[in-house]
């Protein structure tokens, strides 16, 4: 997914529904988007429950928004979180927000800010629901940032974490129809951006490595080449191996 780096967002954290342990990688993958202006974590910071945040808030110049639980049962934490989203949405002072947390009560929300035009970023852990994670623009689950790909611990664990996730190839395959070019190709960029779109929360990293093109080149069913451009550098392009032909028959004499 194309993004610029200029970009202003609004990181908004559901503390009820996030860990502390992975808020400063969360914030370094924000930065990948965007400047964070705004870094807001809604709690109610009376409760024992939020107690491990404590350091990180300080640390990471994250404003604690405290919100009471009037109501047992009731979830304040999420209406606040909305309410102030909602706010901000019409101050126009941002271009997206990053909104963190598992929690599908915010379906809606990513929904309406990307109904008026600004880019939605979802964090949360796999257990995600499916409707928040599909009204984001990209959605990043949280467990692959804590720890880089090259340091996971053997295949084994690549192949559990792909276990979870849905089938790579023909996730592949149908954004290969839609953005391939006459001859067949498509351009590893345009690739990446449709699978995006038609799954936000596609990341190379959910299934073991760091990069689009190292995980297209050990797919046995693609051809990988790169093409030199004008200015010097190389563009990476993507086709879909077609099957030997079968080898003719030969006649038996006779």
């Amino acid at each position: 997914m194309a993004t610029s780096n200029n970009e202003r967002l609004a990181v908004l954290i559901d503390a009820d529904n996030a860990q502390a342990s992975v808020i400063q990688e969360l914030l370094a993958e924000v930065s990948r988007y965007g400047t964070a202006t705004i870094k807001r974590a809604y709690g109610d910071w009376t409760t024992q429950n939020l107690r491990g945040w404590k350091d990180v808030l300080h640390k990471l110049a994250i404003q604690p928004i405290q919100q009471f639980a009037y109501t047992t049962g009731k979830n304040s934490t999420d209406a606040s979180l909305i309410i102030d989203a909602m706010d901000v949405l019409h101050t126009g002072s941002v271009d997206g927000f990053c909104l963190v947390s598992s929690d599908s009560d915010f379906t809606r929300l990513a929904t309406r800010i990307r109904e008026a035009g600004l880019v939605v970023y979802g964090f949360g852990e796999r257990k995600t629901p499916e409707p928040f994670v599909a009204a984001c623009d990209k959605f990043i689950y949280t467990e692959i940032l804590r720890a880089k790909p090259e340091e996971q611990k053997g295949v084994e664990v690549v192949v559990e974490v792909a276990a979870e996730l849905p089938k790579l190839k023909p996730m592949v395959l149908t954004a290969l129809e839609a953005t391939a070019r006459d001859d067949g190709w498509s351009s590893l960029s345009a690739l990446g951006s449709q699978l995006t779109r038609n799954h936000p929360s596609f990341d190379p990293r959910n299934y073991g490595v760091a990069k689009l093109g190292e995980l297209m080149r050990k797919q046995i069913y693609l051809e990988v080449k790169e093409v030199p451009v004008g200015d010097g550098s190389t563009q990476v392009h993507v086709f879909v191996r077609r099957k030997a032909a079968p080898a003719p028959r030969t006649r038996r004499s006779g």
